[in-house]
């Protein structure tokens, strides 16, 4: 028998409680799902090395091929992880929201990103200077333990949305990309263009706009300028394909709040 996924509004339910009292060298706070799960002796030894950001639309973190200078932990907005093909087309991976870290190659101790990290969403987030990090590691054995699931995680869902675009249609695929970045947002308004989610999905924009109008036809979102919102969550779901189910099993196993 299938396991159903749960609804968000159950999933919310559930959710135990974050540390809300964590905050940055500012006094902002962390609402950064990895930096929240850590024990507090821990966060204690990043938190003079953790600079505040801010992550506008477009903002790129870090190239293909190119050093990687800092990560950082996400507490608003989505960043897009994206391959990019000699002949200027593009792709997305992976997302990552602030239940991640920008920056995974530097868990397994390597300076370079196959991926450009471009974010999608503004948003504000942490950063900590990528040789830091590598040196506090060692003495952060929670914070290093739960990285190594995540990049884990992020691998298997690379895997994943590979299948995806190989094998789905792009109504499926659309519906599997906006219920994913209303999991990491929270927010029934996904503020993102039909050009911009043509780049993500490797497809043409005539062809997500088409998905985008019988998607709104069915009642499942409503197209907005420079904007989607999801109106029917449930209808969402329903037209989704397993690939989301897949993704959702692999975010829960990494047990964060």
């Amino acid at each position: 028998m299938e396991r159903k996924n749960p609804s968000r509004e159950q999933k919310h339910k559930t959710r135990p409680l974050i540390n809300s009292e964590r905050t940055d060298l500012a006094g902002n706070a962390v609402e950064n799902l990895i930096l929240q799960s850590i024990p507090e002796q821990e966060f204690s030894l990043l938190r003079p090395y953790l600079e505040p950001a801010e992550l506008p639309t477009r903002l790129t973190l870090h190239e293909p091929g190119e050093k990687i200078e800092f990560a950082y932990f996400l507490n608003q907005g989505l960043c897009s992880l994206v391959v990019l093909t000699s002949d200027g087309r593009s792709v997305e991976v992976a997302i990552v929201g602030k239940e991640g870290i920008l920056g995974m190659p530097l868990v397994a101790g390597l300076r370079h990103s196959p991926w450009r990290a471009i974010m999608q969403i503004p948003g504000q987030g942490l950063r900590i200077a990528s040789m830091t990090l590598g040196e506090f590691l060692a003495q952060t054995p929670e914070l290093q333990a739960l990285l190594n699931r995540y990049v884990l995680v992020r691998g298997l869902q690379v895997a994943q949305i590979a299948a995806c675009n190989r094998l789905h249609e792009i109504e499926q695929r659309l519906a599997r990309w906006l219920l994913m970045c209303q999991d990491s947002i929270e927010s029934d308004l996904v503020p993102v263009t039909h050009d911009f989610l043509a780049q993500m999905l490797g497809t043409g924009r005539p062809s997500v706009s088409l998905a985008a109008g019988l998607m709104q036809r069915a009642g499942m979102i409503e197209n907005l300028r420079g904007a989607v919102r999801i109106i029917n969550r449930k209808k969402l779901e329903q037209a989704v394909c397993e690939c989301y189910r897949a993704i959702h099993q692999f975010n829960s196993a990494l047990d964060l709040p």
